[in-house]
């Protein structure tokens, strides 16, 4: 038997009624802090919904310090969303550890996070969402 015969395909979904998956732009400011260093901060991330799942946000490359992240070998699959491939940020520790994931070619349905890292909630001190309190003409205080 074949090499080839023995390798299942992936499965591909598309997001549907039984599945929904959004994005949208948040118009929020996004800062993320691991060890009290702001690991990512962004006024670009866009906020997936997917079925019964919390939301998360994804921030642009860009707008992370990348430096402080360290490519794993770890990697998973979504049907939905693609090959998955895994950060984790050292300066954490050992519960930072695969803290952040990243679709790199993500499929058609989602490709808005193309470019765009995520990060588990508990494996970073913080992801505050900031409302912007005055337009950036604006002065604080004024």
């Amino acid at each position: 038997m074949s090499d080839r015969a023995n390798r299942k395909p992936k499965i591909i979904k598309i997001p549907g009624p039984d599945h929904p998956i959004t994005i949208e732009r948040n118009a929020h400011r996004i800062v993320v802090v691991v060890a009290g260093r702001v690991v990512a901060d962004t006024r670009a991330a866009l906020t997936l919904r997917e079925a019964s799942y919390p939301p998360v946000q994804y921030i642009p490359l860009k707008d992370v310090d990348t430096v402080l992240l360290e490519r794993t070998d770890h990697a998973t699959y979504c049907p939905y969303k693609g090959d998955c491939a895994y950060y984790s940020i050292p300066l954490g520790g050992e519960r930072s550890v695969n803290a952040v994931w990243t679709y790199e070619a993500p499929y058609g349905a989602v490709a808005a996070i193309k470019d765009h890292v995520a990060f588990y909630p508990d494996r970073v001190d913080a992801i505050e969402e900031r409302p912007e309190s005055y337009s950036p003409q604006q002065q604080p205080g004024g």
